[in-house]
């Protein structure tokens, strides 16, 4: 009996997944090898992941890694949308594969599989494979769970953040681009009082937010203050939450001064980021805070709204309390795992083959075949070695689905052809060595698992409340004592004693 088939165009269902499960361990005996290698050679490879796209892929890029990896590979597809629901229910029904991607590592159902021993702890063979081997160390102990490595991490870009601005506003009022947030406040002011768009009416601002505070305006200007990552530990070894810090306190009077004076949109707090970024492109605002790259997608919004919109990026602000540069890191640049379940993966031979597949992936080659597709066929350099898309539908189609499915996506130095892109790509890639970890990314809180998110609501509304200026500071404080007492006090305790397990 072969490995069972799993469609390559067919999202995975319970039912296909306890048919991989059932077939699984018969499979792996029934070809000359016994470790899940044909006769012809090559590696059968089942790999259940994730869907970020609307349909699957087709074959076409499946064909050209296999034969760039010496494998066969059957694909079954989780979309995004249900994939907590349904990786919880393989790994309750131990319904898997031999990779599984687990991208919600915080997940209690994910974290518990990997503490029970569900998956191959893979650290003592990581020097063996160059690729591996290269993943720095910050990265794999991010990607530990309690001191142990349950799997090839997803490499993200460390830190994306930066401030985006009208180029435009800025030259039309004679102002320079800002490096600090004092002198970023006060382009703020320009924009919302000074007409930038020389329209002669009162319908800018400067600040253009959404109501979030990680991803939006808050958490980035917080960097600049010196505020921790989500955590800090102290000298004794301490956890201190990051709305226990001056930098927070100094990041909430900065937006509440925004707020008060009119600089940022007066509806921040309820607005969604399709909006925010609308506003942008309809000129209703000129300062964007986010993702760098996310400056691409406003150049785009404004075709044929504002046509003569020009950009500057910032990655290296700084405030008059913080001369060092920093810049929060979302993750750790921890994306998930791709996991070795030994129920599938049954010795180190097998596992071996299958750390040497993710390893290939890595390989220039086939992540320019998964980002880009093939040449000529669904890309062409340009003169300037840019890598240009030729055919949008058909990569779209066959090779956009996999670009949550690389295992590395960072340091590859390919170019972009939007001018735009590739210098966000830049500052991104800058952004690493300023990149503020969080420490308690690997480190296992049960209290924080059970409560985490409803204790995460008392400082959220409290933030808003002070910077919208219904509550005092003593109020706010009032609200810290508050998470403590309902559980953070406990979190901070267990953080502590994870810490000192792993360190």
């Amino acid at each position: 009996m072969k490995k069972p088939t799993v469609s390559k165009l067919a999202s995975v269902g319970l039912a296909s997944m306890l048919l991989l499960a059932g077939c699984s361990d018969s499979s792996k005996t029934s070809n000359n090898s016994g470790d899940g290698e044909k006769d012809n050679g090559k590696t059968e490879i089942s790999w259940l992941n994730i869907l970020h796209t609307a349909s699957p892929p087709t074959d076409t890029i499946i064909n050209e890694l296999e034969k760039k990896t010496n494998t066969e590979i059957k694909f079954s597809w989780i979309p995004d949308a249900s994939k907590e629901e349904r990786i919880n229910t393989a790994l309750a029904s131990d319904s898997l594969a031999d990779i599984v991607t687990l991208t919600i590592l915080e997940n209690s159902s994910v974290r518990n599989s990997l503490k029970s021993g569900m998956f191959w702890n893979i650290e003592d063979y990581l020097d063996e494979f160059p690729n591996l081997k290269a993943i720095p160390e910050e990265m794999l102990k991010s990607a530990s769970t309690e001191g142990k490595l349950y799997g090839v991490p997803f490499q993200k870009d460390l830190a994306r953040n930066g401030v985006v601005l009208r180029k435009d506003w800025l030259d039309k009022l004679g102002l320079e681009v800002p490096k600090t947030t004092e002198e970023l406040m006060e382009v703020a002011k320009a924009f919302t009082e000074n007409d930038p768009d020389g329209n002669g009416k009162n319908d800018t601002t400067g600040f253009m937010d959404r109501s979030d505070l990680i991803y939006g305006v808050f958490k980035t200007v917080s960097s600049y203050y010196g505020t921790p990552n989500t955590w800090e530990v102290d000298s004794k070894g301490e956890f201190v939450p990051e709305f226990e810090t001056d930098g927070y306190i100094k990041t909430m009077d900065y937006m509440k001064k925004l707020y008060d004076n009119g600089w940022i949109n007066k509806d921040f707090a309820v607005t969604a980021k399709t909006d925010q970024q609308q506003n942008f492109a309809q000129g209703k605002g000129g300062i964007y805070v986010g993702a760098l790259f996310d400056a691409k997608n406003l150049e785009t919004m404004a075709a044929g709204i504002q046509d003569n919109m020009e950009l500057a990026l910032v990655n290296d602000m700084t405030s008059a309390s913080n001369s060092e540069r920093a810049i929060w890191s979302g993750g750790n640049g921890i994306g998930g795992l791709l996991a070795f379940p030994r129920s599938e993966v049954k010795d180190e031979q097998e596992l071996k083959k299958l750390l040497k597949f993710v390893n290939d992936l890595i390989d220039t080659e086939n992540y320019t075949l998964m980002t880009y597709g093939i040449e000529g066929t669904h890309y062409k350099l340009n003169d300037e070695g840019a890598y240009e898309i030729i055919n949008q539908d058909l990569w779209q189609q066959e090779v956009q689905p996999f670009a949550s499915s690389r295992p590395n996506e960072t340091g590859y130095n390919l170019k972009d052809p939007n001018p735009i892109k590739a210098e966000a790509d830049e500052k991104i890639a800058e952004n690493a060595e300023y990149a503020v970890m969080n420490p308690a990314v690997p480190l296992e809180s049960p209290t924080f698992t059970t409560q985490g998110s409803e204790l995460q609501k008392i400082i959220t509304d409290a933030t808003y409340q002070y910077i919208l200026g219904d509550i005092s500071l003593a109020d706010f404080k009032k609200a810290v004592k508050n998470w403590n007492d309902q559980g953070g006090k406990t979190i901070k305790e267990e953080y502590k004693e994870a810490y000192k397990a792993t360190n």
